[in-house]
This record gives C-alpha cells, structure tokens and sequence, in this order.
C-alpha cells in the first residue's frame, strides 16, 4: 500500500505520494530506497520452480506474471491514479486515449445493446461507435449534451451505458453529470465519462456517482507531448470486466512511458492551476475583441454551461474556444498561420501552446451546430499569457 492510499489526503498529496510503494522504491539488501519508482522492463518472468510459476495464479499488482500483465513501473502509475479516484476499485492503462474508450466500450457493451452517446464526443469516439460497433450490432444513439434528467426518454430496455464528455473538447458544453448518473443507475444502465479536460484535480468522477472514468494521459497528466497513454478508472462492481477484455485484447503499455506519465503527474496539480490562470487570462481578453463572435469557456460567467461548472467543478483547464465573427474560412486560416507561439497541431495538454480550426457541423447528428462563424480552439499553455495575447494580437491585424 502506497502513503496516498488514505482518502484523508489532498489531492496534491496524493500527486506527489501515489504509487509509490516501499516494494517498488527499495530493496533491504541495499539499504534504502529511491524516490521514483525505477522502470522495470521485462517480457519473460523467470520462475523459482514449477510450485512458484503456479502460485502466481495471473498474477498482477503484486507478483510478477508475464510483462504483458505489468511491472512495478504499470502499477505504480495505475495506482497513483486510482488514489484520485476515492471509491475506485482500480485503473487499467493502454497505449492511447482512443484505446482506451474503444477498450471500456468493447468491455461494457455486446451485440444487441444500445449505448447512449453524447453528441459534442470526441471524433475518434464516434469513429468507433459508427465503424465497430456498429458491426457488431450494437447500436448507438447521439444525444444533447444538455439533456440533463431528460435523458430518461432515451433509455431503453437495451440500453447498457450512457457515455459522457464534459465539457466536449470541441464545443466545450458542460453536461449536468449528477442528473444523468442518477438516472442512469435508477434504470440499472452504467456511465462512462471521459475526464480529460478536467482531470480528478478538477471534477472528481467518481465521488458524482459515474461507473468509469476516462482520461487521455497523453494530455494533462503527460504534460510535455512526448508521450502517448489511455486510463480506464472504475469502481469495484465494473473493474472485472474492464481488467478481463484488457488481458483478451493483448492490451499492454510501456514501462518507459509509465515512467514518463508519472513524472508528469507529480507537477499536475501546479500546471493545472497555471494553465487554468492562463487560460482565463487569454479568454478574458478574447471577450473583449470585436473581432470574436463569442468565447466558448465554462469558467466565464456569460458562458452557457457556468453555472453546472461552478456546481461541479474546482477549477477550470487551459482548452477553450472562440469565434471568428463575420469573417470566413479564409480570413480563419490567415489568422491562424499568423500566429507565432501557437503550434498548429493536434492534442492539447501539454507545456505549449496549441490552435486548431474546428468544424463541429461536420460531426453533430443530434443536435445541429447553428453558430455561422467559424470556430478556433486553443490549448493554453505555460508560456506568459501576455505574450501570447500579443501573438493573437497579430493574428487579428491579420484578418
């Protein structure tokens, strides 16, 4: 048991203490510990004999079995994040965020269900629902992310699991997750949330009633885009499932990129709060441009979904977006070559500052996206906000 196995901690605490467990940081004969868990590479496992390979029993967390089911380095990063979850049971870890949900969907759902699935979702999450599942005969409906309790009428006798994104990393409305969650389990249907925006720093999944929570590491947790990683969290009646369809689908990570998120993980909670500053620096200002139509953040006070944010969250990170008004998608793409501290690239999350265009009518089907001007997202990173509301500066002499 690792220090941050006690729920009395903060989560800061627990940052900078999970996974760290004196059998994994130490070893008697030598006389003493490390402080980071030391990345254990390993394929085979050698055994003592016979008696010994059979007692290992699949052995995981705490014996070594065979290098598909971990090492010290998987466990140690598995349990740190299962410590931000307090009543989860455990944390399984996979090679990317879209892995990750294509897993815990594959895990929770079977030929003949029905899955409810939010409409600001990821793209490669609906990539999946329309592609896979949809060969396997399970069928999905595309529902209003403010749907709220409403989403009883939804729910049919087939309906297996209501799928949540909050806020949606396009479009960034905020769902009213405890509504959902409780009808959801009044009707005996599980919730799966994708935490990424957020973290547990920032919404607590768990403690608001979901069944498995979600996150890309690859973003905030990583936090300097070197290295790519998924997070399944659940609680004890969910996580056989999740643990058995990672074991058949061969699902492995690397230790080296273990070692990578755990460093990144120790430093979340102050890039957390440094991102979020940033960001409400940058928005602000972009509130007051008469170039911007309109800013889509949940932690601006005009913003739709503040006062579910306000509700549920503690605090806000650095991925919002805004409106170009009255111009189009040329004038868009001026302004975003213009710009010199944004990378243009995909993900978010890490040290740097990033910006994308963004075209939600290309993937809504439930709810139609009726803003005519078109949409930028920026990942805010750590870098001076000032500088980088002079660079967007330039980006509107640009237009």
């Amino acid at each position: 048991m690792s220090k941050s196995d006690d729920d009395s901690l903060r989560p800061a605490t627990k940052l900078v203490q999970g996974g760290r467990r004196p059998e994994w940081t130490g070893d008697p004969r030598l006389g003493g510990s490390v402080v980071n868990p030391p990345v254990w590479r390993a394929s085979t496992i050698l055994y003592d004999n016979i008696a010994d390979l059979k007692a290992r029993g699949h052995a995981t967390h705490d014996k070594l079995y065979y290098g598909r089911r971990g090492t010290p380095t998987v466990w140690a990063l598995a349990d740190a994040l299962t410590a931000l979850e307090p009543g989860a049971e455990g944390t399984l870890l996979y090679p990317s965020g879209v892995a990750a949900n294509s897993a815990g969907l594959l895990a929770l759902l079977a030929p003949g269900d029905h899955l409810l699935m939010v409409d600001s979702a990821y793209e490669p999450t609906r990539a999946f629902c329309d592609g896979m599942l949809a060969r396997m005969g399970i069928r999905t409906t595309y529902y209003d992310p403010l749907v709220g309790a409403a989403i009883a009428g939804l729910i049919t006798p087939e309906t297996k699991l209501v799928f949540l994104e909050s806020p949606g990393s396009l479009t960034f409305e905020v769902q009213d997750i405890p509504a959902i969650v409780a009808v959801a389990r009044d009707r005996g249907v599980l919730t799966m949330l994708d935490n990424t925006w957020a973290t547990p720093l920032l919404f607590p999944a768990m403690a608001h009633g979901v069944d498995v929570t979600m996150m890309s590491l690859t973003k905030y947790v990583g936090g300097h885009s070197d290295a790519m990683m998924g997070s399944l969290t659940a609680t004890r009646a969910v996580w056989p499932k999740l643990r058995s369809a990672a074991y058949q689908l061969g699902q492995a990570v690397s230790p080296d990129d273990c070692a990578l998120m755990l460093r990144g993980l120790r430093t979340l909670d102050v890039r957390m709060t440094r991102h979020g500053e940033n960001g409400l620096a940058v928005a602000n200002w972009l509130a007051g441009r008469a170039e911007v139509g309109r800013v889509l953040h949940p932690a601006l006070p005009g913003d739709p979904g503040y006062a579910l944010w306000a509700r549920d969250f503690t605090g806000t990170s650095g991925l919002f977006g805004f409106t170009l008004k009255g111009v189009d998608e040329a004038a868009r793409t001026r302004f975003i070559d213009s710009l010199a501290h944004f990378g243009i690239g995909f993900s978010w999350g890490g040290y740097e500052s990033l910006v994308v265009p963004s075209d939600p009518p290309k993937i809504r089907t439930a709810t139609m996206w009726g803003d005519p001007d078109p949409l930028v997202r920026l990942s805010i990173g750590l870098e001076d906000p000032a500088d980088l509301i002079a660079d967007l500066e330039r980006g509107f002499a640009a237009l």
